[in-house]
């Protein structure tokens, strides 16, 4: 799915990426770590942190989906599916902790091959 598909006004919209994920703004929200605000008003989502994080779930998901053949089954591999080397923590549960770069750093490595 094309980035685009998760923006309205240049921003990542909480509303899209509920929708084309078949769930909730609050679900998108608990997600990435961030409080109901913070996908409800505009002003929040506007705010630097919210964009960060819709971003990076959204990149993560671009970079999984081509192997999965959806956004719904990458959605659910980045909330479920339990990364190795990062002592059983999922994408999800990484991104809550601002360590996106991390779960790309390891997408990255196992499409070369480097890890399994």
């Amino acid at each position: 799915m094309q980035i685009s598909n998760f923006a309205e006004a240049g921003q990542f919209a909480p509303a899209r990426i509920a929708e084309a994920l078949r769930t909730t703004r609050d679900e998108v929200a608990r997600t990435v770590g961030l409080g109901r605000d913070a996908v409800m008003r505009p002003d929040r989502i506007a705010s630097a942190k919210t964009q960060k994080r819709l971003r990076e779930m959204v990149e993560i998901l671009n970079r999984v989906e081509p192997r999965f053949g959806s956004a719904l089954i990458a959605y659910a591999w980045y909330r479920s599916e339990p990364l190795s080397g990062f002592a059983g923590l999922t994408a999800m549960q990484l991104v809550r902790e601002g360590r996106a770069a991390e779960v790309m750093d390891y997408i990255d490595a196992v499409d070369a091959g480097i890890h399994a």
